[in-house]
């Protein structure tokens, strides 16, 4: 019956249809067009409903049953196993790994979806007991269509809070980076912030190769990082000092093996670095080095090719200029070869030898063995040297002694490499040579001849002048001893110094330059008051180079001394007991004389041949007149 209606209904309508076709007239002609766009927009109509149509049906099919199961809204378990750690390891020389990324999970919020935010605050500072309710109120109110609640979910964390079932509440699986050896070697790797961007030390400088995935091998080998950052640790407390440095570097490659800074940081608690424990006193922080540099101002004048070991200089009197008087800690007062200067480390003496070079000789000395920029090493933390726009004559007087320039530690060290190594300066690397990755060809600074002789006089400095607390029986440690006065608002601060000790070993044939500074040391008994770096950096070095000795297999020239040693020597090396010999202070003011009684010779010291054809009671000799008697002065 219905259908019948509807067939006789459409019938009518196909005759009405055809009466206007047969009745078209020009007045009819718009009831036409009007018909026509009235079907169209019902075509479009019908078209956009089929759509929407379809995009529903498609939403559901996958709601249903593509996507994982659970409820939609409430907090779904991640699977960071799925998640791969796309910032590569970092590595020591070995392959012991520094720095890795493990996956974890985070706790991130839909607001607009949150059922009962007071619940929801309540249950999550219960069940992370680091955050608090009204943070995680003020979050779920603040508007935002997104909020992180907590980033790096441990397991536990994170099965916990799935156990609270919350709507609007999911995880998002990312990566973490851990430091396995804790807050050794900081200021080398750095950290990375909370999204896993490096921030500080090679984390930062290598950001970019890191995130790509290739893997970082460093130079560092953390069994002696380890041990530089224990033994300057022990020399900071000892010597109640604010703060100390150490570095190892190999002389015929600039790889340096240990860098050490304090105070130090845990980077797996980055959040709570203070500034002074950031801050990377080893290639940062620049300072006055104080007598160091006067290794630097000794291979000048002797490479210049007028003066030789027993070349004199008179240091009998203080040197006056203009308002300024330059003296000596411990004052020879008579003329001194250089071989003498650089024992006794005087100041009047570095001083005139510097007068024989000139002003521009001397700047220009100075920029060729890199000490007027910033030392080229892989990371964003190092400090411009400070040195004087305009390089006048009284400029060029203090810095022969350390004082009027101010470098980083590193400097030295790469610096004093150099005139010991063969004349070669190699910038200092953080990364590993090896294949693919061959050792800088480096560039001649100084010549083999001036080489051989700052070898001699390093040598000479320990077994007669005042680098005797470093020695190390059987190895040939030669080096420098330093004192700078650190500056202040109203002069130099005579009872605040920065004390270091540069090493070398073996004389004969070195390898390994060692440098420890110590910021602000103050003096003890056994050091018969003194803070100076024969005192208190000296024997740090000892204990670094015995170290360092065992962990590498070393071979001692003389084996039976070096037996001798290790059979007598105690765990820690213990603090010296003499009066120390110490360098010079490089002070611009006159200063009267302290006291100091002889340093003993060390009885099983080797009478090793230097490398320069003169054993050391002969260069000693020569340059004297014949008295080879230890010194019993000497700087600080």
């Amino acid at each position: 019956m219905i259908g019948g209606l509807f067939r006789r209904r459409n019938a009518q309508e196909a005759t009405a249809t055809r009466d206007v076709r047969h009745r078209l007239t020009p007045q009819n002609l718009p009831a036409r067009d009007a018909l026509e766009i009235a079907r169209g927009r019902l075509a479009i109509g019908a078209a956009l409903f089929g759509v929407l149509f379809v995009a529903v049906g498609l939403r559901m099919a996958y709601v249903s049953l593509l996507r994982d199961g659970g409820e939609p809204g409430v907090a779904r378990a991640a699977h960071p196993a799925q998640v791969q750690a796309d910032r590569a390891d970092i590595l020591d020389r070995n392959g012991v790994v520094l720095a890795t990324s493990l996956p974890v999970v985070s706790l991130f919020a839909t607001p607009r979806l949150v059922l009962d935010v007071e619940e929801a605050a309540v249950k999550l500072s219960k069940t992370l007991p680091d955050i608090k309710a009204e943070d995680v109120r003020e979050k779920l109110l603040s508007g935002r269509s997104f909020v992180w609640i907590k980033r790096g979910l441990s397991p536990r964390e994170h099965a916990a809070v799935m156990r609270l079932g919350l709507p609007g509440f999911e995880f998002q699986a990312e990566e973490r980076r851990i430091y396995p050896q804790g807050a050794i070697g900081p200021h080398v790797l750095g950290y990375t912030g909370i999204d896993n961007v490096g921030l500080a030390g090679v984390e930062k400088r290598f950001d970019e190769t890191l995130r790509q995935g290739e893997a970082l091998r460093l130079s560092i080998d953390i069994r002696l990082q380890r041990f530089l950052e224990q033994e300057i640790a022990r020399a900071t407390q000892r010597f109640s000092a604010i703060g100390a440095t150490a570095a190892v570097m190999d002389v015929s490659t600039g790889e340096i093996l240990g860098m050490a800074s304090l105070p130090a940081y845990d980077p797996n608690r980055h959040q709570t670095i203070s500034n002074e424990a950031l801050f990377n006193r080893s290639t940062l922080g620049v300072y006055e080095q104080g007598s160091t540099f006067k290794i630097f101002n000794t291979a000048m004048a002797l490479d210049s090719g007028r003066f030789s070991p027993t070349s004199v200089f008179d240091a009998s009197a203080p040197l006056k200029v203009d308002r300024f008087t330059i003296t000596d800690y411990h004052g020879q007062y008579r003329p001194l070869t250089i071989a003498e200067i650089f024992k006794y480390s005087s100041n009047i003496g570095s001083a005139k030898m510097a007068v024989e070079i000139g002003v521009e000789g001397q700047r220009s000395f100075m920029e060729k063995i890199g000490m007027l920029r910033p030392v080229p090493i892989e990371l964003p933390e190092v400090g411009q040297p400070l040195y004087p726009k305009h390089w006048r004559k009284i400029s060029m007087l203090t810095i022969a002694y350390g004082h009027g320039i101010s470098v980083t530690p590193m400097h030295v060290v790469a610096g004093a490499s150099a005139m010991i190594n063969g004349g070669i300066y190699y910038p200092p690397t953080l990364v590993k040579r090896g294949v693919g990755n061959h050792p800088d060809a480096g560039r001649r600074v100084i010549s083999e001849k001036t080489s051989r002789q700052m070898r001699d006089l390093f040598r000479l400095n320990v077994v007669e002048g005042s680098g005797k607390n470093s020695e190390v029986p059987g190895f040939e440690v030669g080096g420098k001893t330093g004192s700078a006065e650190k500056p202040g608002r109203h002069g130099y601060r005579e009872k605040a110094l920065i004390s270091s000790f540069v090493a070398a070993f073996p004389m004969r044939d070195p390898k390994y330059v060692v440098m420890v500074s110590i910021d602000e040391p103050k003096g003890t008994k056994e050091t018969g008051g003194y803070a100076t770096g024969g005192a208190v950096a000296a024997p740090s070095t000892r204990a670094i180079i015995e170290f360092m000795a065992t962990l590498y297999g070393i071979t001692p020239v003389d084996p039976a001394a070096a037996a001798k040693l290790m059979a007598a020597a105690p765990t820690a090396p213990a603090p010296a007991t003499a009066t120390p010999a110490a360098t010079a202070p490089a002070t611009t003011v006159a200063a009267a004389p302290a006291p100091s009684s002889p340093a003993a010779k060390p009885a099983s010291a080797p009478a090793a041949k230097p490398a320069g054809g003169l054993s050391l009671t002969q260069l000693v000799d020569a340059t004297t007149g014949g008295s080879s008697a230890p010194a019993t002065g000497g700087g600080r």
